[in-house]
């Protein structure tokens, strides 16, 4: 039975100085769904023997059949620890890297956190996630060694070797918080020096040399690291039930040798031991030859347990055991045949691991009480604002946070961290309640009278006065109406800050882009938010809608609990949110209320399929079924393509098979047809090759001037990356150069996306006003010029080409934010830098009004060429365009057609420009950065129409049909926006094409546990799909070896699971993406030299993997794919003789 009531875990809540919100955080079977079992078995949920085997968190019959956690679920539990009572909210979360999403949403929510490490596997990648995690969320951790019974029943380990190993698993997990902490040092200081070197009190003759280590030694790290001795390590096997913490063991032997507590606590883990000949603890175990404390009082007592019930199964020994121990053993458990149940019987009651956990959870991990002032200023305002910035009202709420009053004057502050559905029969209001006794005994009269009948029937008699009954036997015929219905709703995952929320409550609901300073004013003017609106309502200026409070939970595992009010520092559900909240939201009873930071996501999603209904007619089904499913998931993305397709992007091939199953079983309920995966390629350019495909050198071949005419448009393309193309009107002319970006530059603006977005929206306008720039932050600009000043030294560590680079860039593409680059490199055109924002006294417009009127224009025409490239429309990544010439003829759009005396020619443009026998205007405009090719070409088509005037009268009669020529000029060719967009975007394409091309293909990094009998059959399944390996490390005293090896994304579907086919099941990959790599080969490469035609033949048949890529890719959009159906056909013929 259950060890506590629901009122009791209510008026618990009511206590936030004994609440605390954790969560477990693991790398894929470390073991966390286990441990939860065992701490949910503390509180008589479930059976203490079902503990590990119910998996009683995992409630989706997918987690059952997998035995993977997928998604994030909440528990709340009682525990006595020195007469307090007190409640833990408990979190499991998802260990496998594609639901990484997941332990975002559960970070959010706590104040600590267990993170769990397998002893034999070690420290695995998802550990050094699930740490960055905790540390960015600015959450307090505490450190569990899990599975230590492997060490002594598969790795066959003594306890001194165990301790030894014990030892480096800690410094590993330490070294992993040390970077943490030393990153995060390095910047604080950064900042500071930065500060005193552009201070103006600082003069040249100042010395600016600072010891970087200065913040170290003013920075208290000591609580940040793990040690058995500060009770933040305990050490477990969750499967057999025990688990221990150092004071444990402290307190047991204080009394047994007489040696004080705190004396123990810090000797017991070390290198310390206990000299008998003097009696006392001394140092240098290891150099003494000693056994330390640890393997002497600890590990040598369980490991004799161990051999005694397990290896042995010596039953004397089994039984002095447990009565050294003074434990009450159950007889049937004592008589079991199966050792392990013996075992876990002895230890969960010798060391209990669920008392051992939650009693440190209880004295080292924080109260909602004390939540940092510093993660309080994380959560109100994002880094590209200042804190400072925000309205006084929004400010005082900081204080509101801190205290974390459940008072009813203190403002109601919620985060929703997602939506998760729950089945309608599993609420509260929908469950079986318990019969009264009345109602038992009125069921039991009409199954007395009914069986009464049955017998009457049967004897053919009929009793006339018997009452009709048969109606509480009737069949429920479901009412066609409500077929439609879905059988789930949505609860909101959430945690209240500030205040207490009640039923019948009214609070706002305040979306990502919420302006609390726009909304009090707007509040102060008397606008009122419409009840009705949902979030489909929102728009660009509508970022706040209200609702009412219907239902609140409690959480306990897989039930809910209805409450009427639950105060602050809760984790808690909220019911009746499904129109409001699409993935995350924050509640608030004020508008003053900001809406929090963005969650921190490890994964990003890569994979993308397309879907469709198999019956046309059920494509309203898949639509409504892919919105539920996007507010359901908080990492899915779903969107519909230009071509019509509806496609979701998922973070990997296990999530994508969740995310199908639920929109054909749960949400759609329709049969579905799925595509193959959509995996993302980039297209790049490379420095010209030194060496063909048999590694000859290519001697240099002269650069050749071609000429391409387009339709309307004319291209010479003059070599090196160099095109020169004109508008359709052929008024304007534009050179422009593409060049690969060093490969540095290139990761570089990848890695600082969202700093470039932020950059970006401090745009100058027309008039030289700088937009978006008062609110940035003092330390946003700082990180900002810091990424200048980065960027810059890349760019002179590249070479002399690039030395002004970084103040000649135009705009960052695709999206304003890529890894792309567009030079200004036109010598008389002076226009703003995009670094304006960080110097506003600099930042100057230009005077030649035609190119700064046009600037979009350019800009626009970059963006949609980076955004597809030539090769097959994916992105470009590692492009810079630069520039070089911009011609323009027109003198300003807006002008009338005009006419001037002494002309005889229509220009191509929409106006009259009469010239006296000159092939050019004076008045044209002519900026260009190569005085060689400054020249304006004249040449008229043969659609071009001259106007001949033979007098000045005549000039004025022919006035109106050169008007109407113009116009239809104008619109047979559009505005000339348009045309220079289109003209900038081929010739972007066209100098892209006269580069070498290449394809880039998205990287997993996969991280392979794999014993050394499977070596070979696992390289086989790697070298079949295009994998590397990098690094391959041997455990010590196993046989397991721990590879690291890149593999490309396209190539990882059915990857994991033909593995451990091939191994049988002995190596299980972990794939998380990596990076983005070139492939090595030219799509279009055919053999041209006499070396290439020997070794690959005259049609290469060998595949090019390049172009199967490519061809792929294309053959998906609907694209032209240059290849041969059918070669060397031949008529079919018989071979017999004719007769």
């Amino acid at each position: 039975m259950r060890g506590t009531t629901l009122q009791k875990l209510a008026e618990l809540q009511k206590n936030p100085a004994n609440v605390r919100n954790i969560c477990i955080l693991a790398h894929v079977d470390h073991g966390k769904t286990t441990l939860a079992d065992a701490l949910v078995a503390s509180n008589g949920i479930i059976s203490q023997k079902m503990a590990g085997k119910l998996r009683y968190m995992d409630s989706r019959e997918d987690e059952q059949i997998r035995g993977i956690t997928m998604k994030s679920s909440a528990i709340s539990l009682f525990f006595n620890k020195d007469s307090s009572d007190y409640l833990i909210n408990l979190i499991d979360s998802p260990g496998h890297v594609d639901f990484s999403s997941e332990v975002s949403t559960a970070v959010r929510l706590c104040d600590g956190a267990i993170v769990l490490v397998d002893v034999v596997e070690g420290v695995s990648p998802q550990t050094h996630a699930v740490l960055r995690q905790a540390w960015l969320e600015n959450i307090r951790p505490i450190l569990v060694l899990n599975k230590l019974d492997r060490l002594i029943t598969e790795l066959k380990m003594t306890p001194l070797e165990a301790h030894l190993h014990l030892q480096q698993i800690l410094e590993q997990v330490n070294a992993i918080t040390g970077e943490l902490f030393t990153s995060e040092i390095l910047e604080k200081t950064s900042s500071k020096n930065e500060e005193k070197l552009t201070s103006p009190k600082t003069t040249p003759s100042e010395n600016r040399v600072y010891d970087w280590s200065a913040g170290f030694e003013d920075t208290d790290d000591s609580h940040l690291y793990f040690s058995p001795d500060q009770n933040n390590v305990i050490f477990a096997s969750a499967l057999d039930g025990w688990g221990f913490g150092i004071d444990h063991f402290a307190e047991l032997y204080s009394t047994k040798l007489g040696i004080k507590v705190d004396v123990l606590r810090k000797t017991l883990w070390g290198d310390f031991y206990l000299s008998m000949k003097h009696k006392r603890i001394m140092n240098g175990a290891q150099g003494k030859g000693k056994k330390p404390l640890f393997v002497q009082f600890v590990l040598e007592n369980l490991w004799s347990v161990y051999d005694a019930v397990c290896i042995k199964r010596d039953k004397e020994m089994t039984e002095k055991i447990v009565k050294a121990l003074h434990l009450k053993i159950p007889p049937r458990d004592a008589r079991h045949n199966d050792p392990k149940v013996q075992l876990q019987a002895i230890c969960s009651q010798w060391l209990p691991v669920s008392t051992a956990v939650l009693a440190v959870v209880c004295e080292k991990l924080p109260s909602p009480l004390d939540i940092q002032a510093e993660r309080t200023k994380k959560l109100m305002c994002s880094r590209a604002r200042q804190f400072d910035s925000l309205p006084q009202d929004t400010q005082n709420l900081k204080h509101d946070f801190l205290a974390c009053s459940p008072s009813p004057d203190s403002p109601v502050i919620v985060f929703i961290s997602k939506m998760f559905p729950v089945e309608k029969k599993h609420l509260p209001s929908n469950r079986q309640r318990p019969l009264t006794m009345e109602e038992i005994s009125s069921r039991r009269d009409e199954a007395r009278l009914r069986h009464k009948q049955n017998i009457a029937s049967l004897n053919g008699v009929a009793e006339e006065n018997a009452p009709n009954i048969t109606h509480s036997a009737a069949l429920t015929v479901p009412d066609a109406n409500h077929q439609d219905e879905q059988d789930h709703v949505f609860v909101a995952f959430a945690r209240i800050f500030s205040g207490t929320i009640k039923k019948g409550q009214k609070l706002y609901v305040l979306g990502p882009k919420h302006d609390p300073a726009k909304a009090v004013k707007e509040m102060a003017d008397g606008t009122v938010i419409d009840d009705t609106s949902t979030v489909e309502d929102l728009s660009s200026n509508k970022h706040i809608t209200s609702f009412v409070v219907k239902d609140l939970y409690l959480f306990m595992g897989r039930e809910l609990e209805a409450l009427d009010e639950i105060p602050a520092g809760n984790v808690l559900g909220i019911g009746g949110l499904e129109e409001h909240v699409l993935k995350s939201a924050t509640l608030s009873s004020t508008v003053a209320c900001p809406a929090f930071t963005d969650m921190n996501f490890e994964a990003s999603p890569i994979v993308k399929v397309a879907l469709e209904p198999q019956h046309p007619g059920d494509m309203s089904k898949l639509v409504k079924g892919m919105k539920l499913l996007n507010q359901a998931d908080p990492c899915v993305e779903i969107m519909v393509q230009e071509t019509g397709e509806h496609v979701i992007v998922t973070a990997g091939e296990v999530h994508l098979k969740r995310c199908v199953d639920d929109l054909r079983e749960r949400y759609g309920k329709l049969e579905l047809s799925v595509s193959e995966p959509i995996v993302p390629f980039r297209e790049t350019i490379i420095p010209p090759p030194k060496v063909d495909m048999v590694n000859e050198s290519i001697h240099d071949q002269k650069m050749m001037t071609v000429k391409l005419d387009d339709g309307d448009e004319v291209t010479e393309i003059l070599g090196n990356g160099l095109v020169e193309m004109k508008t359709a009107n052929r008024m304007c002319t534009i050179r422009i150069r593409a060049l690969p970006l060093p490969e540095g530059i290139s990761a570089l603006l990848e890695a600082h996306g969202e700093l470039i977005k932020t950059l970006d929206r401090c745009t100058l306008t027309e008039k030289g006003d700088l937009q978006g720039a008062g609110k940035l932050s003092g330390e946003t600009v700082k990180v900002l010029q810091e990424f200048k000043r980065t960027l810059t030294q890349a760019f002179q560590e590249a070479g002399k080409e690039w030395e002004n680079a970084v103040n000649e860039i135009w705009c960052f593409g695709p999206r304003r934010q890529g890894p792309n680059v567009l030079l200004n490199r036109v010598s008389e055109y002076h226009r703003p830098s995009v670094w304006s924002c960080l110097n506003r006294d600099a930042s100057t417009v230009d005077e030649h009004a035609q190119l700064w009127d046009h600037d979009n224009s350019v800009v626009s025409g970059f963006q949609l060429a980076t955004l597809q490239g030539p090769l097959c429309e994916e992105p470009m990544m590692g492009v810079c365009f630069a520039v070089e010439q911009w011609d323009n003829d027109l003198k300003t759009e807006s002008k009338n057609v005009t006419l001037a005396a002494g002309s005889d020619n229509l220009d191509a443009g929409g106006s009259v420009n009469l010239y006296s026998d000159q092939k050019t205007s004076k008045n044209s405009s002519c900026v260009t950065a190569d005085e060689k090719h400054n020249e304006i070409h004249t040449e008229n088509e043969s659609t071009d129409t001259k106007v001949h005037s033979q007098s000045q009268s005549s000039i004025g009669s022919n006035t109106a049909s050169v008007s109407n020529f113009a116009q239809s000029r104008k619109e047979a060719y559009g505005p000339f926006s348009g045309q220079l967009m289109s003209c900038v975007k081929e010739a972007c394409r066209k100098a892209f094409q006269s580069q070498p091309q290449r394809l880039m293909a998205a990287m997993y990094s996969c991280v392979i546990q794999v014993p050394a009998d499977a070596l070979g059959k696992m390289y086989a399944v790697l070298g079949k799909r295009n994998g590397r390996i990098l690094q391959e490390d041997m455990r010590e005293g196993s046989q397991v070896f721990s590879i690291t090896a890149v593999l490309p994304v396209v190539e990882s579907f059915g990857f994991a699971e033909e593995i451990r086919k091939r191994t049988s099941g002995l190596a299980s990959p972990q794939l998380t993406f990596s990076h983005w790599e070139v492939v090595d080969v030219d799509p279009f490469w055919v053999p041209t030299t006499e070396e290439e035609y020997m070794h690959f033949g005259d049609k290469a048949d060998s595949d090019n993997q390049a172009r199967i890529y490519m061809n792929n890719v294309r053959r998906r959009k609907g694209l032209k794919v240059d290849e041969k159906i059918v070669e060397h056909a031949e008529k079919q013929r018989t071979l017999t003789k004719n007769k």
